[in-house]
Order: C-alpha cells, then sequence, then structure tokens
C-alpha cells in the first residue's frame, strides 16, 4: 500500500492537465501545488518493553524449575534403583554362600532348628581338613561362622528358620540321639528380610538344599 499524502495548499486547486514536475515540486517545476509521503508514526524497530521482559524472565524461570524438578526425579529414581539392585545382590550373594557351604557338607554331624544350624564342610578335591560352619541371628544380622571366624553374611533380616526333610519337613535336627550321625535327605532355610534405611526390597527368601549321600554309608 502507497503511504499517504499530505497535500500542502500554496494556490488553489491546479487546473487539469498540470504536468506531473510541477506537482512533484521539483526544481524547475515551478511552484503551486505540492505533495509529500506521510511521516510513519513510528519507528519500525523498537526494543522490548518492561512488561514484556518481566513476562520472558518469568517464562524462563518456570521453564527452569520445571527442568530442576525433572533432573531432580530422575536422580531419586536412580538412587532408589541402585538400592535396590544392591539389595539384590546381597539376597543373591548369601543364597550362593549358604548353598555352596550345604553342596560341600562333610562327615560330621547336622545339628538345628529355629535361627541356627550346625555342620561341617570340605572343599571336595582339595583334601584339606573339615570346617565347622554355624549359622545365627544376632540382632537383625545373619551370621556365618567358620571356626572362629565370623562374617556377617546378610544384614536387614527379621527372622529365620531352618527346616529339615527326612520323609517330611521337621523343624529340628536330630529327632532323636540315635539319629545324631544321621543326616537329613534336605535341608530348607527361610528368611523374613526387611527393607533397609537406604531403600530396597523387603520380602522372603527360601531356598532347599537336597545333600548328598554320605560316604560312610549312613
Amino acid at each position: 500500500m502507497k503511504p499517504a499524502l499530505v497535500g500542502r495548499r500554496h494556490q488553489p486547486a491546479p487546473p487539469p492537465g498540470l504536468p506531473q514536475n510541477m506537482l512533484d515540486g521539483r526544481p524547475g517545476g515551478g511552484a503551486g501545488w505540492c505533495r509529500t509521503p506521510a511521516e510513519p508514526a513510528k519507528n519500525a524497530e523498537q526494543g522490548f518493553t518492561l512488561i514484556e521482559l518481566m513476562i520472558s524472565l518469568g517464562l524462563f524461570a518456570l521453564i527452569a524449575t520445571a527442568g530442576l524438578a525433572l533432573v531432580q526425579g530422575v536422580l531419586n529414581v536412580q538412587g532408589r534403583t541402585e538400592a535396590r539392585l544392591d539389595r539384590l545382590a546381597e539376597f543373591q550373594r548369601a543364597m550362593f554362600v549358604i548353598t555352596s557351604d550345604l553342596d560341600q557338607i562333610s562327615v560330621g554331624q547336622v545339628s538345628g532348628g529355629g535361627p541356627n544350624i550346625k555342620f561341617s564342610r570340605t572343599a571336595p578335591g582339595t583334601g584339606g581338613r573339615a570346617a565347622e560352619v554355624q549359622y545365627a541371628l544376632t540382632g537383625d544380622t545373619l551370621i556365618r561362622g567358620v571356626g572362629r571366624a565370623q562374617q556377617q553374611l546378610l544384614p536387614g533380616v527379621a527372622a529365620v528358620r531352618w527346616r529339615f526333610y527326612d520323609n517330611g519337613w521337621i523343624d529340628a535336627w536330630p529327632r532323636s540321639e540315635e539319629e545324631a550321625n544321621r543326616w537329613p535327605q534336605a535341608i530348607e532355610v527361610e528368611m523374613q528380610v526387611v527393607a533397609p534405611k537406604a531403600g530396597g526390597a523387603a520380602g522372603s527368601l527360601r531356598r532347599v538344599v537336597v545333600l548328598p549321600t554320605r560316604g560312610d554309608g549312613q
């Protein structure tokens, strides 16, 4: 759209057929009727107003707050996931040690009931002496003892129960003095675990280990 023209009247309206150069007021065109473009009301290039700056800063603050909350949420989830994985690794390690001990049971008596059990084990093929192994619950920690050495095998344990299978499950072994030198056919351990303060899983753990046949024929 062409800019509006503002007329400056020096004489009455020009007669029809007046040359264009006279209308434009160019040199040599003479004076008379002159039209000039109207000046724009404002400059097209302007800066931000105070209100616009305040709105922009508010939007940036909202975006930054949302981003910080998102990052914090991701970090919290990552921390809980790592705590659960660490707890799961503790469960797996404890069950591996218990299974390994029972798989390598050696000559000697097996006795236990409730949270305690005692037997002898040796590493096959090494020719070493059998070592006495004991499991007991102290406080909320499952303790494994080999000889005089004590190991905190699993923390966060609420209860432990050992059971023995010999044509049926029983809560203590041996059942009588006559069976003191016999082994049960299988041993079961069941633990109630609680979630630690750092986070992690809680629930019940159970493992059944079938004992090898005794070499002395009993």
